[in-house]
């Protein structure tokens, strides 16, 4: 029998179940998305439900791990890896050792429905300072898994915890760690000016970028407004605007950027000396629209019908970007003026944030029911809290059960 992976709707909560490819233990979720708040995270909640008589003395266990890969498997060579497995946390569910003092609604739900004997609600937590998911996308000629970091959650039967017992009898389920943008976006508007002067030649040229806001929501419009002065004697032949994404890979120190958005323009131009030039510019950067790109960062798998460019990474307070683990991505407006062959390029960055909107924002509304390729949809937490206010203290039958699409790990 072939494990599968069914998305399930407990009246407006989508709830995720795997079963052991012998059929005899089945795990359930209510998400695959758990947020980073900053101050805490979302604890990892479930249900693992077992068949009678089936486990004769044997034990339950479920385990966190998360996989860091920062090389590329073609790499590794004379022992050397390029990827480390850490496991967060290691419990044994059945039979339970110590009870789930406080059960969610959707725990006490299902333990109503399968009934005490059979259900086993746990749960896990993450620990402090976990970097986010995120993926690399890999190139066509690469091989492998691609570069990122991962996070599973497994459950298996045996004896003891450091037997991981075999493939018949445990399960895996890929699951997610990111962050919200805050509950508000702000009043700053972030802005560089800077200008260039020339050798033997008096003046300058001055340039002063102006972004609409500071964090932006995937599928947003990135509006940069562009102001120009020309008071030297060359001219700006053409403007590039780019929106760059910056990597850094905290294992190895490595850093790079990718362009996942851009334009260039000659209007206006030629910009001759004396004159003036201003502009908006709109940009949208989408992973739709950089498919197939190696090194562009993603949220999460690559298998997702509705991936994005992975979130612009936060960092809590009293720490900084040293301080991160993981890999950390950041977002800026790139504009390079070009001042002609001996003029060179007048270039700038103006950083800002990409983000997930916070279900509980003032400032965001639910994307439309056919969302182009891209923009996110709303999120499985914002279900959640959704159900746990309206449907805490529904009947049982309100669970509705439908197939949902195969999900298969590589390594099952």
């Amino acid at each position: 029998m072939i494990p599968l992976l069914f998305l399930y709707f407990i009246a407006t909560l989508k709830v995720f179940k795997k079963t052991t490819p012998n059929g005899k233990v089945t795990i359930y979720i209510g998400k695959r998305d758990f947020i980073d708040h900053l101050d805490s995270v979302d604890p990892i909640d479930g249900v693992v439900v077992v068949e009678n008589d089936y486990l004769q003395g044997r034990k339950v266990f479920g385990m966190v791990s998360t996989t860091y890969r920062y090389g590329r498997d073609e790499d590794e060579v004379m022992g050397v890896k390029f990827s480390k497995e850490m496991v967060l946390a290691c419990n044994q569910i059945v039979p339970p050792i110590k009870d789930v003092t406080e059960l969610s609604p959707i725990q006490k739900k299902l333990v109503k429905k399968f009934g005490n004997s059979n259900a086993f609600p746990f749960v896990f937590n993450f620990p402090p300072n976990s970097p986010s998911s995120v993926t690399l996308q890999p190139g066509d000629d690469d091989s492998g898994k691609p570069l990122g970091v991962e996070y599973s959650i497994r459950t298996y039967v045996s004896d003891r915890e450091d037997d991981k017992g075999n493939q018949r009898s445990s399960v895996v389920l890929a699951i997610k760690k990111l962050q919200y943008a805050p509950s508000t976006r702000g009043q700053r508007l972030p802005s560089s000016l800077i200008s260039k002067g020339f050798t033997f030649s008096h003046g300058k040229i001055s340039l002063e970028v102006t972004l609409d806001r500071e964090i932006y929501y995937h599928g947003e419009k990135v509006i940069a407004t562009l102001i120009i002065s020309n008071s030297s004697r060359k001219s700006v032949k053409n403007i590039k605007v780019y929106v760059v994404q910056h990597t850094e890979i905290t294992m190895v120190n490595a850093q790079f950027s990718k362009f996942v958005a851009s334009l260039e323009t000659r209007e206006g131009c030629p910009i001759t000396p004396g004159a003036a030039f201003t502009k908006q510019f709109y940009l949208v950067p989408l992973a739709s629209s950089n498919k197939d790109r190696r090194g562009i960062a993603l949220d999460g798998h690559l298998k997702d019908d509705d991936v994005n460019l992975a979130s612009s990474t936060l960092i809590s307070g009293g720490k900084g970007p040293s301080d991160q683990t993981g890999i950390v991505i950041s977002y800026s407006v790139r504009v390079k003026l070009n001042c002609g062959t001996l003029g060179g390029e007048l270039v700038t960055d103006v950083p800002f944030k990409l983000m997930h909107p916070n279900p509980t924002s003032e400032d965001w509304t639910a994307p439309p029911k056919q969302p182009q390729k891209g923009v996110l949809k709303k999120t499985k937490s914002s279900d959640r809290m959704k159900y746990q206010k309206s449907f805490g203290d529904d009947d049982e039958d309100n669970i509705v059960f439908e197939d949902f699409a195969r999900l298969r790990l590589a390594d099952e």
